[in-house]
This record gives structure tokens, sequence and C-alpha cells, in this order.
């Protein structure tokens, strides 16, 4: 007992001369004072200031966004990571590349991350009578090229993320409907050197072992669990580090 007592106390002894001579060496790719632009829908929104939430916490409302930040300062305390949310509820990539200049190209981001498309698809099913409201596959094609080809130009690297629909049944027409949109993300992804995030296929795995539901109701906005999932996600294409030992 007496030298299992010691070794955990000498192991304690050891990870805090680590925390104070250095810490572990950063290989996140955010550093100091560098600024991440979320541009979205509702799914990135969820209640923060409009058009462009920033700064106090509140102001960045409480989906994957707010619980990125909250795991970069919680994990990095020594990395100053400035995070901006301009997710819009019920933005197409029509809506978003209007405003795409104002809102995220002259904010001057370091990191771009754009999750857009479900409202293109959707609007084919809540509003069918307005077919104008919709913005079909090639019109999506377009609008994502601009707002990607302007993002490269300016930020060290750009994320897509795709859009979803979280529902099992692969043949659900909604669900269907949705492929083409996330086949272009993946496509030009690749074309543009960008990050792709498949948000699809990230819940198609967890509903392996957990019902839809338990994420979300209407297999679109994401409930705090959902967002944890889109947070997490994200981050681990960021060579972010739960285990990180901050410097002083």
């Amino acid at each position: 007992m007496f030298d299992n007592a010691f070794s955990v106390k000498t192991s304690f002894y050891k990870i805090q001369k680590l925390f104070y001579d250095g810490g572990t060496e950063i290989k996140m790719i955010f550093k100091n004072y560098e600024r991440i632009v979320f541009a979205g829908d509702s799914v990135t929104d969820v209640g923060s200031a409009n058009p462009v939430g920033d700064g106090f916490s509140e102001s960045l409302g409480n989906g994957y966004v707010r619980i990125i930040e909250n795991l970069l300062s919680a994990v990095y305390p020594d990395v100053f990571v400035r995070v901006t949310n301009s997710g819009i509820s019920g933005n197409s990539t029509r809506h978003l590349k209007d405003r795409f200049d104002r809102d995220v190209i002259n904010l001057n981001p370091d990191y771009i991350s754009i999750c857009i498309g479900i409202n293109d698809v959707w609007r084919q099913f809540d509003v069918p009578t307005i077919p104008s409201a919709t913005v079909y596959p090639d019109e999506y094609e377009r609008n994502l090229t601009e707002m990607v080809e302007k993002s490269v130009k300016v930020a060290k690297k750009v994320f897509i993320m795709s859009p979803y629909f979280i529902n099992t049944n692969k043949e659900d027409t909604l669900r269907k409907f949705m492929e083409p949109y996330i086949e272009i993300c993946k496509n030009l992804s690749e074309k543009y050197g960008c990050e792709f995030i498949n948000l699809q296929e990230l819940f198609d795995n967890y509903c392996k072992f957990r019902h839809p539901t338990f994420i979300a109701r209407d297999g679109i906005h994401p409930n705090p669990i959902g967002a944890t999932l889109i947070a997490y996600e994200f981050l681990k294409h960021c060579d972010f580090d739960p285990h990180h030992i901050p410097s002083l």
C-alpha cells in the first residue's frame, strides 16, 4: 500500500513539474490571437448575436461554436484563440453568399469554417409551393464555390462541414436529396485543399448506438449532445489534444 501511495505521489509531482517547466508541446493548429470564423445557418447560429457573434460568451450562442470555444479555453488556457459566430438561422447558400464579404472575409479570419446546405434542401419539403426558395444542387455548387474561392485566398485553412439529415433510414426522401449536396462539399474540399468534415457520416456512426432523436428531435437541429459531437469532430481535424498540459 505504501509503495502504491508513493508511486501515485511521485507521478503527481512529475505531472506538476511538467506543468511548471513548460507543459506539453502545442501541436494544435491554432496559435495565439488567431481568429476562427464559423459561417452557417441555424445549426451554427443557435441564439448567437446577429449578424456576427463575437467576444462575450453569450454572443456565441449555445451550439457547437460555443462548445468549441469552451474546449479551447478550458484545455488550452495558454493559447488565446478568438472564436466568431457568423451563423444566421434560416440561411441557405444564397443568403450566406450575399453577406459573406461583410460577415466573414472582412473580419480578417485566420481560419474559416463553412457549414451550410440544410436549408437549400429543406425548402424543397417545408415550402414546396414556393420553388424559388429552393437552392438546387447546381446553384448550391456555384454559391459554395464562390465562398470557398474567397476563403482560400485569405485563410490559412478552410473547413467545409457537410449538410446532413439525422435519420438511419437511408431511403428517406429528404436524406437521399441531401446526398448530392454532401458530395459537392467533398469534391470542393478536394479541389481547393480544404478540410472536409462529413457530419452525415459522423451522425450515422453515432446512431448505430443511439436513436437519432437522442441528439436531434427533428433530424436537423442538434441538442447539446449533438452539438458536442460536431464540436469534437471539428477539433479532431485541428490536432486538438484533450490531454494538453498548459505552460506558464
